[in-house]
């Protein structure tokens, strides 16, 4: 491994966010999903949560969307809705999902500095009432258009960066690392930082 790999390893490590995480609901398209993944990766995101209880469990996701986003990211697959929600809910300290209902924030005011989970939806039916349940709000994403909605690639995009914003005005991007030491290590050695050097 060259030292510039080394680097840049070390450096996205240490700008890897914790406390800040995304589940995707019955999302149908594969090249959506690997779209999402790599946005999550841009923005320092780790942990995504991929339920399918409606449809089949996805054999293997878009490389060419995600440009193998997928490999650096720790991806956990459910099939159960309950087992998701509590598993996440106990990670993260609030569950926010995208969902048009009487009580939805505008996306711009939710506090996404805070540990937090986002939820999002199949791409026509959205999120379903049971994963709802297990939210603690909604939140929209404001526009001004005639067709009121989009795509969830894009939808994750402008959501995640706006929790980059926030989380880099908080000053978690500072380049020291907010990973627990042994969860850095372990990545680190997925990653095969120390595979190399030994």
């Amino acid at each position: 491994m060259t030292a510039e790999r080394e680097a840049k390893i070390q450096r996205v490590l240490n700008y890897r966010q914790p406390d800040l995480a995304l589940v995707m609901e019955n999302v149908a398209d594969p090249h959506n999903i690997s779209a999402v993944m790599r946005t999550c990766d841009a923005v320092g995101l780790q942990e995504i949560y991929v339920l399918n209880n409606v449809i089949s469990r996805h054999k293997k996701f878009g490389k060419k969307s995600s440009a193998s986003a997928a490999g650096w990211l720790t991806i956990h697959e459910f099939e159960n809705t309950e087992e998701c929600m509590t598993a996440v809910k106990k990670k993260y300290g609030k569950v926010f999902a995208t969902h048009l209902g009487v009580e939805s924030h505008s996306l711009y005011d939710l506090n996404m500095a805070e540990s937090i989970a986002l939820v999002f939806g199949n791409e026509h039916a959205g999120v379903t009432e049971e994963c709802l349940s297990y939210c603690d709000g909604n939140f929209i994403i404001p526009q001004v258009g005639m067709v009121q909605s989009l795509n969830i690639s894009v939808a994750c995009a402008v959501t995640l960066y706006e929790a980059f914003r926030q989380r880099q005005v908080a000053g978690y991007y500072d380049g020291k690392s907010r990973l627990a030491p042994q969860e850095w290590n372990q990545l680190a050695g997925k990653w095969g930082l120390y595979e190399e050097q030994q």
